[in-house]
């Protein structure tokens, strides 16, 4: 005589989508390419996702962090979950027979699909903790539906007129309502109006460009740095919805906020500490809130060094040129990378990097420097193969030292 069935139970990994800011780090982590993503949400293919848990960090909101019960014929595909505006509720009949089973076969059966919460260094390309010394961030103070309104105290142009890269500085003022944040952390912004088929626009992410005691010191605000998006990534002529209308913002604009996010690129807040950063364009933004941090603090202990990679097409559609420049050099190391400089060779910041090979594996040796890169997601691997040049260069050994680094939150990566 046979047994009955053997039921098949799946703790299901799912995003949510009230939640979820759309910003592709997920995607862009997954190492089994288990998620992926329409014109309306971001989803997981239960049929692939192993559990490996490294999605779950690097995500600025938690909304990846999210898991329903069911049964595994019966689990969600991703075309069901692209209709979705919110998470189902957990599943009645899943639950049901779960717990109907004797515990050890309950146990085996919750397990399917699912390892140990510990992700593997190996899977991921950068940390996903922060620095041991990093201030605890809040996140997710203000949400989709209730969001914080700001206002618009300053839109100022930094790249020059005649440039195609039409790059802003916008500063938001909170009033006394209260907005904490830390340098390396995000927000999002919501644009107004409504996409084609009359939903709401979903929120647009962007790295905060001040220190945490505001753009103005003392002051409950904060800046971005927002590049107005006239292209799509094919080429094709696009208008981004909410990078023109930041653009576009007056002074005396109020302006839907959500956030902050993000609890892992963060700078550390040891005074002997060396921060290492590589950034093109509009990635600059982060770096600057870092940068500006420690020299409102240079008399206060804030003694580790400060060595900066910044890339751009040509010197005017370099944001913050002018104030960068002028920094003191006993403050920051600068290394500026042209790429379209007429009548030069194209020069990235991967070169620049090699071109100071020395500085940059002195820093490598010292176990106080951290590093940080953000840009387009293009330049990651030229980044670290060039890490891996100049390490290999000064006699040390690249793949025990990036384990280590990713380990210890000293390696962050926030390319797009």
């Amino acid at each position: 005589m046979n047994g009955p069935a053997p039921i098949e139970v799946l703790k299901q990994h799912l995003i949510d989508p009230e939640i979820c800011i759309r910003c592709n780090t997920c995607e862009e982590t997954c190492p089994v390419d288990a998620i992926t993503h329409d014109s309306n949400n971001y989803v997981v293919k239960a049929e692939v996702c192993n559990g490996c848990m490294a999605c779950i960090s690097p995500c600025p909101t938690g909304s990846i962090d999210n898991w329903r019960t069911v049964l595994k014929s019966q689990a969600y595909s991703i075309e069901e979950q692209f209709t979705w505006d919110e998470l189902p509720a957990q599943n009645t009949t899943a639950s049901a027979a779960l717990e109907s089973l004797p515990q050890a076969d309950a146990d085996e059966a919750e397990s399917t699909g699912e390892t140990s919460d510990g992700i593997d260094v190996d899977t991921v390309r950068g940390s996903t903790l922060p620095p041991w010394s990093a201030a605890k961030p809040y996140v997710n103070l203000y949400t989709h539906k209730l969001p914080v309104v700001a206002t618009v105290v300053g839109n100022y142009r930094l790249t020059g007129e005649a440039t195609e890269s039409d790059i802003h500085h916008i500063v938001l003022d909170f009033g006394t309502t209260p907005f904490p944040v830390v340098e390396g952390q995000s927000i999002g912004i919501l644009p107004p109006g409504t996409t084609k088929d009359g939903k709401t626009h979903h929120a647009r992410q962007y790295s905060i460009a001040s220190p945490r005691d505001g753009e103005r010191e003392g002051y409950n605000n904060l800046s971005l740095t927002v590049k107005r998006v006239t292209q799509d990534y094919r080429g094709n002529e696009a208008d981004g919805v909410c990078s023109n209308y930041l653009c576009d913002v007056k002074k005396g604009d109020a302006v839907n906020v959500i956030g902050p996010f993000g609890s892992t690129f963060l700078m550390p807040n040891h005074p002997n500490s060396h921060l290492l950063m590589i950034c093109t364009g509009t990635g600059s933004a982060p770096m600057r809130a870092m940068t500006e941090y420690r020299r409102r603090r240079r008399m206060k202990g804030a003694t580790g060094k400060l060595m900066l990679f910044f890339g751009a097409r040509t010197k005017e559609e370099l944001p913050y040129f002018g104030p960068l420049v002028n920094l003191p050099k006993d403050f920051i190391d600068t290394t500026l990378a042209f790429s379209r400089t007429v009548g030069q060779p194209k020069r990235y910041v991967q070169d620049a990097m090699r071109e100071r090979a020395a500085d940059v594996g002195q820093m490598l040796r010292d176990d106080n420097t951290f590093i940080y890169v953000c840009g387009l997601k293009g330049m990651e691997d030229g980044v670290l193969q060039a890490l891996r040049d100049i390490a290999e260069q000064n006699g040390i050994e690249w793949d025990s030292l990036w384990r280590t680094l990713k380990r210890d939150g000293r390696l962050h990566l926030e390319t797009y």
